[in-house]
């Protein structure tokens, strides 16, 4: 196995990494208007979607949708579809195997815009959570990531297509309503009935649409360059998830806008919802599970605010292709996490994050050792994410901090943010912009990191010549692989009577190396990556 790790790696930049999804380039949605009602007497809801589509080639006559069918197997849940118009013509289509297809009356012309209304109803066997609260109290909230719109909404459900979106939501009117967006209009219907209706201007992946209807309370805390930063939690968590939410919000919009580039959103709304365990980067409007709530503003939720509002940024405003590049965003929102945090709290705080993150790494790569951060991958047939894609992504972003210099890596991120704005990418074409920002050639340094999945073990031991005054350095490259790493090593070494250690730096590039430095005297201590820039277990041999 380890032979085909190194031919791989050899082979990446032949390869076009690309997840199997049907990914459709001849077509475009720019809009999504979701017409949904709820209930508290069923679970089922009755959707109408409005889906505006660019055609870019002439001559479709049929396009795909993801929706979940209703199947025995999902005990009858899941949606069923009742008419699909065009304007006032009904269209013909086939809903089997959770795939929507609609089938036009004529071929397109090109560049045409034509906009489909699909009316169906169910209820959602995933996505759309429909149950109590920690209180005891019913609520609907979703949770679609990586793929799980489908089970409730018809859209392209991958992250490649972006669209506007707008919610029209009845619900009983006890209920208050948040989703993407800015809110339009807050209607009593009469019968009990609200209407609530949301809309966001701003292209996103479908995965990153938001519903969270219960019985909140909202808390408008401030504004952010004109935007609102908004609250909304439980009623019966209103003192405390106001004090937790507070902070650090605001900070962290304005790091990111001033690291990074201007913030995408309408709005910035930090939510409680029962439908996730930590986090989730729902555009405009940030999901928390509901245990976060705690009054205590600990750490652990002040970091996971920090992670999911630079999601707004990485994975939100810029967002990968395709699932095989996940770490553009999970990679980038843990580290950026990091630097909020150097800036916030002080480089001891991020010390400790990033050693943390590494001891993670070789933690998971122990269990985990054929994951690479970039591989083919779709979410339809396996896991898209481990805690690799977090934490050794984070740490590869390290390294090429360190690789290019703190002013030329901010700049090759503002060049990415700038170019790929509310748009897609992939790590080529991030790769490309940190080589404009730094003049160096990063393919050698991304391939290694990022297309296999080994980390360096490095041996280390020394010997002192008297007579030549020479220190004596021996590193060897012991990780169970062939593929041998090219790797900037700083080292400090400590002689007697000394309390500043010297340094210097050498290229470890090979299995086994020796290098000689002039030294009065022996080193009473050595130490490799003293400024922990590495991604390398170092063992000392003497």
């Amino acid at each position: 196995m380890k032979y085909l790790y190194a031919l791989l790696f050899l082979l990446a930049p032949l390869f076009s990494w690309a997840d199997y999804y049907p990914i459709n380039k001849h077509i475009d949605v720019k809009h999504y208007s979701f017409e949904i009602s709820l209930s508290d007497s069923t679970n089922e809801i009755i959707g109408t979607t409005k889906i505006r589509v660019l055609f870019k080639k002439s001559g479709i006559q049929q396009f795909r949708l993801d929706l979940v069918n209703q199947t025995d197997k999902r005990q009858g849940k899941g949606m069923k579809v009742e008419s699909i118009m065009m304007g006032s013509e009904k269209l013909t289509f086939t809903h089997v195997n959770d795939e929507l297809l609609l089938h036009l009356p004529s071929p397109t012309a090109v560049d045409a815009e034509l906009v489909f209304s699909i009316q169906y109803h169910g209820v959602p066997f995933d996505g759309l959570r429909i149950g109590a609260t920690k209180f005891g109290d019913r609520s609907f909230f979703n949770e679609n990531w990586p793929n799980r719109t489908r089970h409730w909404l018809p859209t392209i459900d991958h992250p490649y297509d972006k669209a506007t979106s707008e919610f029209i939501v009845k619900a009983p009117a006890k209920y208050k309503v948040v989703s993407n967006g800015l809110l339009l209009e807050e209607s009593y219907l009469g019968n009990n009935v609200k209407l609530t209706h949301w809309k966001q201007s701003v292209p996103v992946s479908s995965w990153l649409f938001v519903l969270g209807v219960a019985e909140f309370a909202v808390q408008y805390v401030d504004q952010f360059n004109g935007k609102s930063i908004e609250t909304w939690v439980y009623a019966k968590n209103r003192e405390a998830g106001f004090y937790d939410f507070k902070e650090p919000t605001k900070k962290v919009l304005e790091f990111y806008s001033e690291y990074v580039g201007p913030f995408a959103y309408e709005k910035l709304a930090n939510i409680q919802t029962p439908s996730v365990n930590g986090g989730m980067e729902t555009s405009s409007a940030i999901f928390y599970g509901e245990d976060l709530v705690n009054g205590k503003r600990d750490e652990r939720t002040r970091n996971i605010v920090i992670h999911e509002i630079a999601h707004q940024w990485f994975g939100n405003a810029v967002t990968e292709t395709t699932w095989d590049d996940a770490w553009l965003s999970e990679g980038f929102a843990t580290y950026f996490t990091l630097l909020f945090i150097e800036s916030e709290y002080g480089k001891a705080e991020f010390d400790k994050g990033i050693q943390k993150a590494k001891k993670a790494v070789f933690d998971m790569s122990a269990k985990m050792p054929n994951f690479s951060i970039i591989s083919n991958r779709t979410a339809e047939k396996e896991v898209v994410t481990t805690g690799l894609t977090y934490q050794k992504g984070a740490w590869i972003l390290h390294m090429l901090r360190n690789l290019v210099g703190d002013a030329n890596f901010q700049k090759g991120i503002q060049l990415y943010y700038a170019k790929y704005f509310n748009a897609n990418a992939n790590t080529d074409e991030f790769r490309e912009e940190m080589e404009r920002a730094s003049g160096k050639d990063l393919k050698p340094f991304f391939k290694q990191w990022l297309y296999q999945p080994i980390n360096p073990i490095i041996n280390a031991s020394w010997s002192f010549d008297t007579k030549q005054k020479k220190l004596i350095l021996k590193l060897e490259q012991v990780q169970n692989s062939d593929m041998l790493f090219d790797l900037p090593v700083e080292i400090n070494y400590y002689t007697k009577g000394n309390a500043s250690p010297k340094t210097i730096k050498v290229q470890l590039n090979k299995k086994e190396q020796l290098f000689s430095f002039p030294s009065n005297s022996a080193p009473e201590k050595i130490v490799l990556d003293p400024n922990n820039i590495l991604l390398s277990v170092v063992n000392y041999v003497n």
